[in-house]
């Protein structure tokens, strides 16, 4: 293995420990963000997520400028894609957060903590991940995308503004101001979350984390003769990839996806162990486990389609600017808030 690939690995590692920490002690997630904004009356958390969107947009898009990372070679900056597909993909994505209590990031987390329905979903959502990138479920994915895909001329918000007349340079400087203005207005406008020292570190925190990959990835995996995929914090793939390799390691190789998804598991796990959170749980009756199973293989067939999950399109996407994901967002948010309010509302489990 080369070196940069090793370094790669080894700082996928890292952003992945620091995030399962980070999010079992701050209960970071957008399914419980929504839940507490939409159903709870508490916005705390949709704020703090508020914030690592702004972060992430902030410090991204100031490496783009330097020239440190190519947003443009990532997933997410594609000329061409199927924006009915993208948010079709988050719809499914968000309602089965919903059945499932949590995203991907989310249940590796808590099954750090020991919750052994997160096993259930782990597993389920990286089965029917695989399904739609390569098994049976990719034919008719790939059918779709074919019969709906466009190809534009402005692919992000930075093209978007350079359009009207700007330099390129300009363009990326307006467009991310404007995205992390308006981002940190909605996040300190709440009084209860400027009296959130915490929440607003984890904000900040996993902002960064998003930056940290792309430079990982796209700075330090830069090599000429054996180049790693520009990339950085997102779950649906990598935990597809990492049951895949948990499997059949042989003739394969690891990669910074599959060591955040390791690391992120870690991470959990230890600061579960050391602040006394470590507690082994399960479902509540056979409905609790269909229920759950199900929401998993939606997000996992979900996640595929729209290119990322709720921290891969989220976060991670949201950060280049791409077109692309905030239509896959958009998806993602209209299928959580259908989850938790309206007549598609999963109603609560009666106690068993």
């Amino acid at each position: 293995m080369e070196q940069p690939t090793q370094l790669v690995i080894l700082a996928g590692l890292v952003i992945g420990l620091i995030y399962g920490s980070v999010g079992l002690l701050s209960g970071f997630c957008l399914m419980s963000s929504m839940r507490g904004f939409l159903a709870e009356g508490d916005g705390r958390l949709v704020r703090s997520y508020a914030l690592a969107i702004a972060v992430a947009i902030a410090a991204s898009q100031f490496l783009a400028g330097r020239g440190m990372v190519d947003l443009g070679r990532s997933i997410y900056l594609q000329q061409t894609f199927s924006a009915p597909v993208l948010f079709f993909g988050g719809l499914l994505f968000g309602y089965g957060m919903v059945l499932s209590n949590g995203c991907g990031s989310r249940a590796l987390v808590l099954l750090g903590r020991g919750n052994l329905r997160s096993f259930v979903v782990v597993i389920v959502l990286a089965i029917a991940a695989q399904m739609t990138l390569k098994g049976l479920i990719a034919p008719a994915r790939i059918a779709l995308v074919q019969a709906s895909q466009t190809t534009v001329i402005t692919n992000s918000l930075p093209s978007l503004f350079a359009t009207l007349g700007p330099t390129e340079a300009v363009s990326r400087a307006l467009a991310a101001a404007v995205m992390v203005v308006v981002l940190i207005l909605f996040a300190f406008a709440h009084p209860e979350f400027r009296r959130s020292p915490g929440q607003i570190a984890t904000g900040v925190i996993v902002g960064l984390l998003v930056a940290c990959g792309w430079y990982v990835t796209g700075y330090l995996g830069a090599d000429d003769f054996n180049p790693v995929p520009v990339t950085s914090l997102t779950f649906i793939a990598p935990i597809a990839d990492a049951l895949q390799y948990a499997m059949l390691s042989t003739g394969l190789t690891l990669n910074f996806g599959i060591a955040t998804v390791g690391g992120v598991f870690a991470g959990s796990l230890v600061t579960a162990l050391i602040t006394g959170r470590f507690y082994l749980e399960g479902y509540s009756s056979p409905l609790h486990m269909l229920r759950s199973a199900g929401g998993a293989a939606l997000m996992g067939i979900g996640g595929v389609m729209a290119f990322g999950c709720s921290i891969g399109q989220g976060l991670t996407g949201m950060s280049t600017l791409a077109v692309g994901s905030f239509i896959a967002i958009a998806g993602i948010l209209l299928g959580t808030t259908a989850g938790l309010r309206g007549a598609l509302r999963v109603q609560p489990l009666a106690a068993a």
